[in-house]
């Protein structure tokens, strides 16, 4: 692993992490599973899992076919998100300190709840959109 661009972890300290490469904007997910794991909507970033190093017991929750959903057994903290590709995606609010980051894109808006807006001047897709969620790392 690089030099660390990011550490973060969940609320009681039991869980950590550290990530030694890029990090991918912010992708804000509006589905029902990440607003029902959340409580809102889920906005996170991802990094090359060989760059993410984590220190704890993570629990994961086997939430599709195709995903699993990390979080602290703990404090209940929701950490990552894991699925096909080679990133691992973390949730940006689990970061520690500036990130420089932005929200780059909002998908399965077509799901999302009806007591927000998303705002029209970031890109927006009803559904998944593979141009947003597998964006090359920079």
């Amino acid at each position: 692993m690089s030099a660390v661009s990011a550490k973060g972890g969940c609320l009681c300290g039991a869980i950590t992490f550290e990530v030694g490469g890029p990090l991918r904007p912010v992708i804000a997910c509006h589905c029902v599973q990440c607003r029902k794991t959340s409580g809102h909507y889920v906005a996170a970033t991802s990094a090359l899992r060989e760059d993410v190093s984590i220190t704890g017991d993570v629990a994961w929750y086997i939430s599709s076919d195709t995903a699993k959903r990390g979080f602290c057994t703990t404090c209940g903290s929701s950490l990552f998100w894991d699925g096909p590709g080679e990133n691992l995606s973390i949730m940006a609010g689990t970061i520690d300190g500036e990130t420089d980051l932005t929200i780059a894109g909002h998908i399965f808006c077509a799901d999302k709840g009806d007591y927000y807006d998303i705002p029209t001047d970031v890109r927006a897709a009803l559904q998944d959109d593979s141009n947003l969620t597998t964006m090359v790392l920079e």
